[in-house]
């Protein structure tokens, strides 16, 4: 089929030479095509239109369009065909092909589903679904991800499992984050949302109508497959993933710990809340200020009915279940925090006034095996393990004063059972006066590494350093050649 501007030429070409061999040549096509152009156009039909001829498969075309029709236009062509050649057709398998899929065009014209557009109203909704977040320590983590439908204002919340408890506690920190409380929450056909389905009604957990009560929003779920109401929560899915979740697009590495991804989280909320959003030309975060003057108040506390059993922090920053103690940060010292069985483990959540979250996770234990943390408590500044000298007089604190090697020194003498210790610290003290703290601090130093803690081994070995040379570092060692002890050889045939 000519293109409309070599039909255009092949018209000019006719009508300059009048013969249809010249125009041929002028036009570098067969004078026939010149032909049947021309007489298109003389007889007033559109050149550019082209004409249909008879196929083989015309006669079958509306049992074609009746198959298509059945199968709602997942009938296969090579099917057809075969079908086709059993009712006698002997036309091409490319024939049957081009015939199926003008047939299945023609369906989908009138089976098109219409979109409207969702005009949303400030104050009115917000959604949220969960995406796949990045492993942790091999261990899979979930994203949740919400968002305001009216400002497109994103929360992003980094949790290890989606059950109902989670889910609440992400609400309630997503309202938090919103600083109000729109009317409606819509979300996708979980479990932990929508026990089952009769007739097409959703038949809600008597849980999160619970919650939902409890901060004055009322709870729907999405259609399945359905666009209208699930592409802003979907959209904001891909979104976060594609920005946190590490892969060999956007070069992140791999998260060392659940705080990281937090972190991770938060940034790629501050950034989406800041940037202008494609659809409404205004950033998110400049929207949401407008928006906050049609939410409700949030409630002050947290609801807690899915949270689990609530117990107080004892002074040792643990709290006991099931007989066992388990460590909570030690912040949380005298507070109330909940505790709830996840399979295997123990989740406890502080649902303080700010938002409830998570601060601790075990594995189930024992009584008299207790599960403690050492990063929820503070660095310790004393260890029996590795003593640190505090002074308590000022005679003791101008003998520390010297230097490491005093330090080291005071550690090893008394490990080793030193007598005299004051009275030794009180003559290295006065060395010191007298002949610096540098040389009586290295004397101390190598007191302590070689064990010698002896009345006047100090003194002696500022002697010793005192008469090197001020740029050698270097102690001189014996050399066994030249040593008069006896040594081992006499015992080498021993035993044989």
């Amino acid at each position: 089929m000519k293109g409309n501007e070599e039909v255009m030429e092949i018209l000019e070409a006719f009508d300059l030479t009048q013969s249809y061999e010249a125009a041929a040549r002028l036009a570098a096509c067969d004078a026939k095509t010149v032909a049947r152009y021309v007489a298109t156009r003389d007889h007033g039909s559109d050149p550019f239109v082209t004409t249909t001829r008879d196929r083989a498969v015309d006669p079958y075309v509306d049992k074609i369009e009746e198959w298509v029709d059945n199968s709602n236009g997942d009938i296969r062509a090579d099917v057809c065909h075969r079908k086709l050649c059993a009712m006698g057709y002997d036309g091409s398998e490319r024939t049957t092909r081009r015939a199926v899929a003008q047939a299945k065009a023609a369906y989908e014209r009138g089976h098109r589903r219409v979109y409207r557009p969702w005009v949303v109203e400030p104050g009115l909704w917000f959604q949220w679904d969960w995406g796949t977040g990045p492993l942790i320590w091999g261990r899979e983590t979930q994203l949740w991800c919400a968002w305001l439908a009216w400002s497109r204002f994103r929360v992003i919340i980094p949790t290890w499992d989606k059950t109902l408890p989670t889910v609440i506690a992400c609400l309630d920190e997503t309202l938090r984050a919103f600083k109000g409380v729109p009317t409606y929450g819509l979300t996708d056909n979980e479990k932990t949302v929508t026990t089952e389905r009769i007739a097409g009604i959703a038949l809600r957990h008597p849980d999160i109508v619970a919650a939902s009560r409890h901060y004055g929003v009322v709870i729907h779920t999405c259609r399945s497959a359905d666009p209208e109401s699930k592409g802003g929560s979907e959209a904001t899915v891909r979104i976060a993933k594609a920005d946190v979740v590490p892969t060999t697009a956007n070069l992140l590495e791999a998260y060392d710990s659940f705080s990281d991804l937090e972190a991770s989280c938060q940034e790629a909320m501050d950034r989406f809340n800041a940037r202008e959003h494609r659809e409404t030309r205004r950033a998110p975060e400049e929207m949401i200020a407008e928006e906050r003057i049609r939410l409700h108040p949030v409630p002050a506390h947290a609801h807690t009915l899915a949270f689990g059993d609530d117990r107080t922090v004892d002074r040792d920053a643990t709290i006991r279940f099931g007989s066992a103690r388990y460590s909570v940060p030690h912040t949380l010292i005298a507070e109330k925090v909940w505790a709830r069985v996840s399979g295997d483990e123990l989740v406890i959540v502080d649902a303080a006034p700010t938002g409830a979250r998570e601060v601790a996770r075990h594995k189930l234990t024992t009584p008299g095996n207790p599960r403690i943390v050492d990063a929820h408590y503070p660095e310790r500044t004393t260890d029996p393990l590795d003593p640190r000298p505090c002074p308590q007089t000022p005679h003791e604190r101008a003998f520390l004063e010297i230097g490491a090697g005093a330090n080291q020194w005071l550690i090893e003498a008394a490990a080793s059972g030193t007598q005299r210790v004051r009275t030794k610290m009180t003559e290295a003290t006065e060395l010191a006066t007298l002949v610096g703290t540098d040389v009586v601090d290295r004397a101390l130093g190598l007191a302590a590494a070689s064990g010698r803690f002896a009345t006047g081994d100090i003194e002696s070995i500022v002697d010793y350093l005192s008469h090197m040379s001020s740029d050698s570092d270097e102690i001189p060692i014996a050399n066994p050649s030249g040593n008069l002890s006896h040594g081992t050889g006499a015992w080498e045939g021993f035993g044989r």
